[in-house]
């Protein structure tokens, strides 16, 4: 496949004919960073040195990233990490891969808070790789963030983000669900909860249904599931009724990643649970995106906005 005397841009053109071939979308990009990847090298090299020939080492390693490539396995897997608000995140097996779109409840977040050096209390449920919080902490300077995630692999993949985007000392990560106690409330909660309808997840795209972990996918019957007890778990409010202790406080602002189709749903449960404001964001592609809820939540048990 990849032959060790290839050029690297021989080898380069090889690949994305071979990934052409077998029509995968964007074949040169992913090319591109596969050989990067495999040689330890940065575009400025290949640019600049791309007639070094390969030899058996370099030329083995980027055959079987191509081979996975070809497998169906996503690129950032191959890679074992990815981009997301201009830093670098290391992945594993437990967490999503981020995605452009998340870097929206980065955007409506900050938009809470345009002074960078408030010190505010941020919670991230679902932290998966702490791609959501790392960012928010990188921007806010004195802001202290929680992680919350049910999986240890995905928590620890967090914490390495933590440290190496320099927040390390200025974040917490925790096992635990959506209904874990904390002692006291938090400023901003923001999440990217599970929200594919069950039965939607056998008709995924091989690259998600196949690496990405289930539990961060299924998000019950509708989708809705992780909302309900989010929404429910940051007032306090279940079944209409105080139960436990607000993990928002007063002042507080609820932000989430919703599905194409989620955002009037999402606004609608946080208005039924008390929230007085709830204002919708579009990503890039114009999809409503991102529900932001926020309050002072109403006396009653549904106030309309």
């Amino acid at each position: 496949m990849i032959l060790p005397g290839q050029t690297r841009q021989q080898a380069l053109r090889h690949a994305v004919a071979i990934l052409s071939e077998a029509g995968i979308d964007g074949a040169a990009s992913d090319a591109r960073f596969l050989l990067l990847h495999a040689l330890g090298i940065t575009q400025t090299d290949l640019v600049l040195y791309g007639n070094r020939v390969l030899n058996e080492e370099g030329a083995a390693r980027f055959g079987e990233a191509v081979r996975r490539r070809l497998d169906g396995e996503p690129v950032a897997r191959i890679l074992g990490e990815w981009e997301f608000w201009g830093l670098p995140f290391v992945l594993n097996a437990a967490t999503l891969v981020p995605r452009p779109d998340t870097e929206t409840v980065v955007e409506a977040a900050l938009a809470l808070h345009p002074d960078r050096h408030r010190p505010l209390r941020l919670l991230d449920l679902g932290t998966g790789s702490g791609c959501i919080l790392v960012s928010l902490l990188s921007e806010w300077g004195q802001a202290f963030g929680v992680g919350l995630d049910r999986s240890h692999e995905a928590l620890a993949c967090a914490r390495t983000n933590a440290r190496i985007n320099g927040v390390g000392r200025r974040a917490a990560f925790l096992v635990g669900d959506w209904c874990s106690p904390f002692g006291k409330p938090f400023d901003v909660i923001v999440s990217n909860p599970p929200y594919i309808p069950s039965a939607t997840i056998p008709t995924l795209a091989d690259e998600v249904r196949l690496h990405d972990p289930h539990a961060a996918l299924d998000g019950g019957e509708d989708g809705l599931l992780a909302y309900r007890w989010i929404v429910a778990e940051a007032t306090g409010r279940v079944n209409g009724e105080h139960g436990r202790p607000a993990l928002l406080g007063p002042d507080g602002a609820l932000v989430l990643e919703v599905g194409y189709d989620q955002a009037e749903a999402v606004r609608r449960i946080g208005i039924d649970a008390g929230f007085s404001q709830a204002s919708i964001r579009q990503d890039l592609a114009g999809h409503a995106r991102v529900v932001t809820l926020s309050g002072p939540l109403s006396a009653g048990n549904g106030a309309e906005s």
